[in-house]
């Protein structure tokens, strides 16, 4: 008896010690070393009759096992898995020995499902933190996606979800946004973002305790990742300036947002019901703006001066791209004899959004590359040229280089040129 009570004793506390560690349900160890037992039967007396349905019984305490094979009552016809079987008067057919011929079997069988049961904790604890921002250590590239460290488990970060101009190294810590954990031909991931508006929105909520508190919402945002953001505040106390509180004093608070973001340019606004407040704060530093709304359409015909033209626009679009995604308002900025200058929907995410012809293929190309402005495609004109996107698509691309490189040819030399005059 005193015998038997040690075999129990080991073999429950080698359970608990798996489980333990590897911060899995006991349950799921014993369901895999059933499992395993019927492989390593299977595997080592080949054929077995299909008409049979075998399984294992497994003393938890001692851990002896025993095969039992049973009549098949029911099979689906199309998947040949076994629905029902008849276990009224199993026929034990455990061969003598068995233990010692599967054992390695069911080592191999048992390790991979801790290691399965394992990943599905990991990626349930996850689940519940969609939404947040963690910081993580990178890891390694697999191609051009990178994965990263997050503590229990390993982050993925696709080409889409990364940001423009940012380069990833190993062993470097970023904060990284939970998107979503995504179904994969390798299994579940963990997909996390440095491109999503909500990095910047999270960020802000870690660095501004009136934000964490609630006295300041961050009620609108746009954002070009790496690029440019712009968000919309307001304050739900009195006497509390929003825009000051994401500031913070001498821009201690908005100065750390932007070093985690790599020095990406932020645009801080106070909400406004009133849409043309609204929309003329979204299209700073641009002033003496004359702004006429059609509530009707949603949309917004702005004239600027011309010495606000550029400002108002911005470069490639960006600036009233930016404010016409953050407003929900189709935005048209007219000069002030009243030529069309830029008109932008609200729906276009990247400058090379605003290419007529581009298809959809391109586009994802381009994005996947990080080639979504024109002073990408200028820089990195081999990439688009080598990847044999189609003479049409290539000839549109080539057409906006060779316009956006001569008017940085032109605003070269009148710098050239200030640079001269000022020196003399």
């Amino acid at each position: 008896m005193a015998k038997t009570k040690i075999i129990r004793t080991e073999f429950a506390a080698a359970i608990n010690q798996i489980a333990s560690e590897r911060h899995i349900e006991p349950a799921a160890i014993y369901e895999a070393i059933r499992q395993a037992l019927v492989s390593a039967y299977r595997k080592q007396f080949g054929n077995l009759e299909e008409e049979s349905y075998y399984f294992v019984e497994l003393n938890e305490d001692s851990g002896e096992s025993t095969i039992f094979k049973c009549p098949i009552i029911e099979k689906d016809e199309e998947t040949g898995e076994i629905l029902k079987w008849d276990d009224s008067a199993p026929e034990d057919v455990t061969p003598a020995g068995f233990g010692r011929i599967a054992a390695q079997t069911a080592k191999q069988v048992i390790l991979q499902k801790i290691r399965e049961s394992e990943r599905d904790m990991v990626i349930k604890d996850y689940s519940d933190k969609i939404g947040e921002i963690i910081t993580a250590q990178i890891l390694r590239m697999d191609g051009r996606s990178v994965i990263l460290d997050l503590g229990r488990g390993q982050g993925f970060m696709p080409p889409e979800e990364q940001m423009r101009g940012e380069f990833y190294k190993m062993n470097n810590r970023i904060t990284v946004f939970i998107r979503e954990i995504a179904e994969t031909p390798r299994g579940k991931k963990i997909i996390v973002s440095r491109a999503a508006k909500e990095l910047v929105s999270k960020l802000f909520e870690r660095e501004v305790p009136e934000i964490a508190a609630g006295t300041v919402e961050v009620v609108l945002i746009a954002r070009e990742a790496g690029v440019r953001t712009k968000l919309a505040v307001r304050s739900t106390q009195e006497g509390v300036d929003p825009v000051g509180s994401c500031v913070g004093q001498r821009g201690i608070r908005v100065q750390e947002v932007i070093r985690e973001l790599n020095n990406e340019k932020l645009d801080i606004i106070s909400y406004s019901e009133d849409s043309r407040l609204l929309i003329q704060g979204a299209l700073a530093p641009s002033e003496g703006l004359k702004i006429t709304i059609n509530e009707a359409d949603k949309s917004a015909v702005v004239v600027a001066p011309d010495d606000q033209l550029s400002l108002a626009i911005g470069r490639g679009g960006q600036n009233v791209r930016l404010a016409a995604k953050l407003t929900g308002y189709k935005i048209t900025i007219q000069s002030a004899e009243g030529s069309i200058k830029s008109h932008m929907t609200g729906d276009e995410e990247y400058e090379i959004d605003t290419f007529e012809g581009l298809i959809e293929d391109t586009r994802d190309f381009l994005v996947q590359n990080k080639l979504t402005t024109l002073a990408d495609l200028s820089r990195f004109k081999n990439k688009w040229i080598e990847a044999e996107l189609g003479e049409n698509q290539e000839k549109i691309l080539s057409d906006r280089v060779e316009k956006f490189d001569a008017e940085m040819a032109q605003r070269d030399s009148f710098d050239d040129l200030a640079t001269k005059l000022e020196s003399n």
